[in-house]
């Protein structure tokens, strides 16, 4: 038996073992993670276990479609006196990612990892880990297979979108055979492949065309023209009355650039704090930059958050892309 097999079984004798659970997913959740973790909800209820889902920070609305979307917790808004015993953490890349929700743990806590991130620092319990795999969706699939689990239209929904976010409409490199006949399952038992494209990948807010227009003015090319990079200061997202989710995919309009290797936008979330997003093509693995500087993800995709301006992010992160791509700043 391999060992993949064999931690799948043990991730799926975690939830069988257990009765009352916490499941969490990681700081500014995409749709892989929402997806995961409203999936695992779903998986619980059909073994009859109690549940709280909870995240630091808000969920995007546009998941909001997905089933159980109700039951997500803000934890900064709906704080909670409870500890757990049993957690589940889907998607996050190294221990840092869950954020504040680690308060909730009980001393002794056992805690199921289900990740693939190949910067994850297996910090749990029981560690399903599996950087091949394409999105933590397409583990949660075995999961769920391995537990018994019945599926149905709303469980399908929860893990395709999670498919389809974390393969970017199944363009990216990550997009494998297996990922295409999971999806193909799915699609099987109802889901409407068009419409979770429309709400995921397509429809935006007006809130994020007038973010947009003001990250623009602010493309940089640098390093030889090698390095594409925009920023979005607290300032912008007042004066276009928007939120902080508003500003997701800017960072894919400077890696989308001819003959750029590296796309990088640098968000300002509040005042000192400001949120790096980095996207690669072939010559730097962006996981390493990114490790370095406290954050984590895939090679062509990897992000962390920086304390200071945005200029002082800026440099920082220049400081260790430069000897990685070889060419400085300026050249």
């Amino acid at each position: 038996m391999n060992r993949n097999q064999a931690t799948v079984e043990e991730a799926a004798r975690f939830l069988r073992e257990h009765n009352r659970f916490l499941v969490l997913s990681h700081i500014s959740p995409d749709g892989d993670a929402t997806g995961s973790a409203l999936g695992v909800v779903l998986m619980l209820e059909q073994l009859g276990k109690e549940y709280v889902v909870v995240n630091e920070g808000e969920t995007p609305l546009k998941f909001n479609f997905l089933p159980r979307f109700d039951r997500l917790r803000d934890l900064r808004k709906q704080p909670l006196a409870e500890t757990f015993e049993a957690v589940i953490a889907v998607d996050c890349a190294d221990e840092s990612r869950m954020g504040d929700v680690r308060s909730l743990f009980a001393s002794g806590a056992a805690l199921l990892n289900i990740d693939h991130h190949p910067t994850n620092d297996d910090f749990g319990t029981v560690n399903l880990v599996r950087p091949e795999a394409a999105a933590t969706a397409e583990i949660l699939f075995d999961v769920a297979e391995q537990a018994g689990i019945a599926f149905n239209e709303e469980l399908a929904l929860c893990i395709y979108t999670g498919l389809l976010t974390d393969t970017g409409g199944f363009r990216y490199s990550n997009t494998t055979p297996r990922v295409m006949e999971i999806a193909a399952r799915l699609l099987g038992y109802g889901v409407k492949p068009g419409e979770v494209a429309e709400r995921c990948l397509e429809e935006i807010t007006f809130a994020h065309v007038k973010v947009l227009r003001r990250a623009l003015q602010t493309l940089e090319l640098s390093h030889g023209s090698l390095v594409a990079s925009i920023a979005v200061s607290v300032g912008d997202f007042s004066e276009a009355n928007a939120q902080r989710e508003d500003a997701g995919g800017l960072v894919n309009y400077c890696r989308n650039i001819e003959g750029v290797e590296v796309g990088v936008s640098f968000v300002e979330a509040e005042p000192g704090v400001v949120k790096v997003s980095m996207r690669a093509r072939d010559r730097v693995d962006v996981s390493a930059i990114a490790k370095q500087l406290g954050g984590g993800g895939h090679a062509k995709a990897s992000g962390c958050t920086v304390r200071g301006t945005i200029a002082e992010a800026k440099q920082k992160v220049w400081d260790v892309l430069e000897p990685a791509l070889g060419v400085k700043h300026d050249e």
